[in-house]
């Protein structure tokens, strides 16, 4: 009997065969799409202009993550801000997020993700970004960051981020056997 999938677990395996593509044959890319303009604001940023920023944001949160820059780190977050984990436990307000980092960076230890290919949508006037991107770890391997991004005073903030370890479809049943083993013994 098959197993019933979570969203989560299912939207994650769908793309595996996509990631293990990119990783192999492709090489880095960024893409960016706006969505249909028929009703531009005329204050909204130039497509360019706006794909530059939410990629430096991005840049930018990898690197000081990795740099265990804290202050840096958590400028580029909104103040409701939303980070998910690979956990399924791993939902964390910016708040509760801060705590849990706070002890790593202080010690000077972050963590390394090296963006490998990232897709940029915005809204119609280009004052919310989401965003896909495939990431390299030196421990988990190939790993997918989602999120949102939004326009706060001028400034790219993000709203929500949410990292996943792809599985590849050929694994899923197992892993999800695995995962179904792990709750039941209470871990």
């Amino acid at each position: 009997m098959r197993l019933t999938i979570t969203l989560y677990f299912f939207l994650s395996c769908l793309n595996a065969v996509a990631a293990e593509a990119l990783t192999s044959t492709v090489q880095p890319h960024i893409f960016v799409k706006a969505q249909s303009n028929k009703s531009h604001n005329s204050k909204a940023q130039p497509l360019l202009e706006a794909e530059e920023k939410v990629n430096r944001v991005l840049d930018s949160l990898h690197q000081f993550a990795s740099d265990a820059n804290f202050d840096d780190y958590f400028s580029l977050y909104s103040d409701n801000a939303v980070f998910i984990g690979t956990d399924a436990n791993e939902i964390w307000t910016i708040n509760a997020f801060k705590a849990y980092a706070q002890p790593h960076f202080s010690k000077g230890r972050g963590w390394t993700y090296t963006p490998h290919s990232r897709h940029i949508y915005f809204s119609n006037n280009r004052d919310v970004a989401w965003f896909d991107e495939l990431l390299d770890n030196d421990s988990l391997g190939v790993t997918r960051g989602t999120g949102v991004l939004v326009l706060v005073n001028n400034e790219w903030k993000v709203s929500q981020y949410h990292l996943t370890i792809p599985i590849p479809n050929a694994l899923a049943d197992s892993v999800a056997e695995q995962i179904k083993s792990h709750r039941k013994k209470g871990q």
